[in-house]
């Protein structure tokens, strides 16, 4: 009985051995907005992503409050009043690569904003080098989509569809 536990156990420590699995924490996602009146811009460098090479998922991570503003009001109006950051503090990406042509990839996979879930497709670059993966991407996300309301007093500084930049190292877990 004790051989088979063993046994048992050791097929299930090789099986996770021999999948490649790569984490990192400090990515970075920008956003960018450009309206008639005024660009806004945020930084958030804190972005927590797995990827799994041998089921092609990947999942990202994020707290909204960890985007930086170039000015403070910025940040503070977009915590209190879009994002609503203490109600729906985190943003999350899971997903799956379901076309690759070499660094090109396209992944489906769902993002969650301010509570609301939607399906989207994203293109980006994935490179492989050794033990890190670098996972780069460039895309853009619909307000609405996410039930973000932009009042008419400041329709013209906020654009309704938001561009999205991601960046982020991973490294192999041994």
């Amino acid at each position: 009985m004790v051989r088979q536990i063993i046994s048992v156990f050791l097929f299930f420590f090789c099986f996770i051995c021999n999948a490649q699995q790569y984490i990192g924490n400090k990515g970075k996602i920008t956003f960018f907005s450009e309206a008639p009146i005024e660009n806004i811009s945020a930084v958030n460098n804190n972005v927590s992503a797995v990827y799994d090479s041998d089921t092609q998922e990947i999942v990202f991570q994020l707290k909204i409050k960890d985007f930086i503003f170039p000015k403070k009001l910025m940040q503070e109006h977009f915590n209190e009043n879009y994002l609503e950051s203490d109600i729906y503090p985190t943003s999350v990406f899971q997903g799956k690569v379901f076309d690759q042509n070499t660094d090109n990839v396209r992944v489906h996979g769902s993002l969650s904003i301010h509570g609301e879930k939607n399906q989207i497709v994203v293109d980006g670059e994935l490179f492989h080098k050794q033990d890190v993966v670098n996972i780069k991407a460039l895309f853009s996300i619909k307000l609405e989509d996410y039930n973000i309301d932009i009042p008419k007093l400041v329709i013209y500084n906020i654009a309704e569809v938001i561009e999205i930049n991601v960046d982020i190292e991973l490294k192999e877990i041994l």
